[in-house]
């Protein structure tokens, strides 16, 4: 098998040769056909994260076809699954025993913690993939492993609020755009000041409204939900939500929120947090996207490509997501 690699953070990704791997106790072993390239992928390539293992193959958007299947797991050769970000759980804690495993423990997170998707080949827990309809368009696909999933997390996290803003309009913002208006909700889409593209792609998806981060809408949002790693962005997004309104903190990193005066938190504003996802949230998207008639905006890179695929999405280069074709 053939893998882009990390061998230190901050270091480009390397192309390496490695052995075919076996799949162990309910592990299958998973030919991938396509991966997306998320902002968390950025994190760990960048050092934003801990180092969890070294040397790592990053990616957790990852469609694919079980092509090896170790003992335990109920999946059969040419099944057609997907591997999410949360690759396995302790199922110990009590956080697996009340429902909650996106907050286990003792977790194990793919192209983090187990080698990920940027390669022709991966290994998966049958226990935690997603069992994906046997037809479909893999690079459409591979989007929703994460973008879509944690989008659909954050956006029942923010509430069933009417005026929905979004900052941020990336791979996940440009898919929960189409369920909330799908829901019947407004969509507000804040990027940075001038990038006209995003913006226009916003409005071209339904949103309501397209401004900088920095703007205030014409009237105040129900809830505010916050794809991009900024720091910044949470006193701008309390100050264009209403009384009563909560602000969503949709990323596993951000750069420090400064010091916000109280008032913009007063009147029962709420800031919360995302984390990770569940076996649930899966079940429940993956129900949802036929309804809804999601779309994912993708540009293809080859997986050699994979750095520049970073780099794109580090300077914010793409409309909607990368993903990476073996």
């Amino acid at each position: 098998m053939q893998a882009m690699e990390l061998k230190r953070p901050g270091e480009p990704l390397t192309m390496v040769t490695r052995a075919d791997p076996i799949p162990a106790d309910h592990q299958v072993r998973v030919r991938v056909s396509a991966c997306g390239v998320c902002r968390t992928d950025l994190h760990v390539v960048d050092g934003d994260l801990p180092v969890r293992k070294s040397p790592i193959v990053p990616g957790h958007e990852v469609v694919g076809y079980v092509d090896a299947v170790g003992p335990g797991s109920d999946l059969t050769i040419g099944r057609r699954i997907g591997i999410p970000w949360l690759g396995e759980t302790c199922g110990q804690c009590e956080y697996c025993r009340s429902g909650r495993e996106n907050l286990c423990d003792d977790p194990i997170f793919t192209g983090y913690m187990r080698d990920g998707g940027y390669a022709t080949h991966a290994l998966a827990d049958a226990r935690y993939v997603v069992r994906l309809p046997d037809e479909g368009d893999d690079v459409a696909t591979a989007p929703l492993l994460c973008a879509g999933l944690i989008g659909w997390r954050s956006l029942r996290v923010a509430g069933p609020g009417h005026r929905i803003g979004l900052y941020g309009f990336g791979a996940a913002a440009h898919i929960v755009a189409q369920i909330a208006r799908w829901q019947g909700r407004d969509v507000y889409a804040f990027t940075r000041a001038g990038d006209d593209k995003a913006q226009a792609f916003a409005l071209k998806l339904g949103a309501r409204w397209a401004g900088a981060s920095e703007d205030r809408p014409d009237e105040p949002l129900d809830c505010a939900i916050i794809y991009a790693p900024v720091g910044a962005l949470v006193p701008a997004a309390l100050k264009a939500v209403r009384k009563g309104g909560r602000v969503v903190c949709a990323g596993i990193h951000m750069s420090d929120i400064p010091s916000f005066p109280y008032a913009s938190l007063w009147e029962e504003r709420e800031i919360v947090s995302v984390a990770n996802l569940t076996r649930q949230d899966g079940m429940e998207f993956f129900d949802l996207v036929p309804k809804v008639g999601i779309v994912t905006e993708t540009t293809v890179y080859p997986l050699a490509a994979a750095n520049q695929a970073l780099a794109d999405l580090r300077s914010g280069a793409l409309k909607g997501a990368a993903v990476l074709v073996p």
